[in-house]
């Protein structure tokens, strides 16, 4: 009699073996690359973008759960993350996006997430960030990555799978996540489930503001954004929506903060971010948000790596 094939293998042919190459690297040297073959690469894209469309874009989740900030390319942090947060199942995830570019191992990141997101589909959530957008990752080092590594035709495969990640999450009716921010034009939660998947990210309106918008405390209103995208907005911005949504807190990433994790507007909005040391230039920490069943919010830290102080040996 044939043994029964395992639940996750028929979701995915050959799976297991992907997250059991991609977790092999752990205590290697930082840096230490996985070459998956480009089939496996593909497939991971195929059916996670089938998983993306069955499940809503403004995603209802249940604590307790941990949400992490951007990674951007940062493997070996990200696995440090699942070190400190416990590997899936044994923690849910929400990821808030920004998993590829500027980092220098974008692939074996996006394959990790895509890979439990196959897995655990119920238990292991990814939002999409300002960088899983091809206008910005053709410029920023995904494309190159993917080009130097594998060909320009698995660079646009990842664009259809990220043209389907779920653009929001609200935990226990009372956590509003999502990568950026606020909008001037979202009203009603419905506009957000109302958008039609696969999409771009448009240069302006509610998808980009999601995406792109950051908190700004000298703000009264709303303002111009530096980045020269969406918007800014102030503290009682985010009361009113608050307010107006029976919410008590938004949880957004999309900005450096040197502790990996900061407060505005009297606790009513966090920013997290999970690449310590990010790009290697900046001396940050790297923040979990880990929200338990009465949803009380605690942090984990990834501290920045110790600077050597001896670069050169003493002769």
């Amino acid at each position: 009699m044939v043994p029964p094939v395992p639940a996750e293998e028929e979701k995915m042919p050959g799976l297991n073996s992907i997250i059991h190459r991609l977790l092999e690297v752990r205590g290697s040297r930082p840096g230490k690359g996985v070459q998956l073959t480009e089939k496996e690469i593909r497939d991971l894209c195929t059916y996670s973008r089938d998983v993306f469309l069955k499940q809503p874009i403004l995603l209802e989740l249940e604590a307790p759960l941990k949400v992490c900030g951007d990674v951007h390319g940062q493997y070996y942090d990200l696995l440090r993350l699942f070190e400190y947060g416990a590997f899936p199942p044994e923690s849910n995830y929400l990821f808030l996006g920004d998993y590829v570019d500027r980092g220098k191992q974008s692939l074996e990141t996006i394959c990790l997430l895509l890979a439990y997101k196959i897995k655990y589909p119920e238990n292991f959530f990814l939002l999409r960030g300002n960088h899983e957008c091809a206008s910005i990752n053709r410029i920023y080092g995904f494309y190159d990555e993917c080009k130097r590594r594998y060909n320009i035709k698995l660079w646009k495969t990842f664009t259809d799978c990220f043209n389907c990640l779920p653009l929001a999450a609200i935990i226990d009716e009372k956590i509003f996540c999502c990568h950026g921010g606020l909008s001037p034009d979202l009203e009603s939660m419905e506009q957000i489930r109302r958008i039609i998947r696969p999409t771009d990210v448009p240069d302006q309106g509610l998808l980009c503001d999601l995406l792109w918008s950051d908190p700004e405390k000298e703000n009264t209103g709303w303002g111009e954004n530096d980045r020269g995208v969406s918007y800014t907005f102030g503290p009682e911005i985010v009361a009113k929506f608050l307010y107006k949504h029976d919410l008590d807190l938004i949880c957004r990433a999309h900005q450096v903060v040197e502790d990996g994790y900061e407060f505005f507007a009297k606790r009513q909005l966090v920013t997290l971010f999970s690449a310590p040391n990010y790009c290697g230039e900046f001396d940050n920490a790297g923040a979990m948000m880990s929200v338990d069943d009465s949803l009380m919010c605690s942090f984990q830290i990834l501290k920045p790596a110790e600077k050597k102080k001896n670069k050169f040996p003493k002769f």
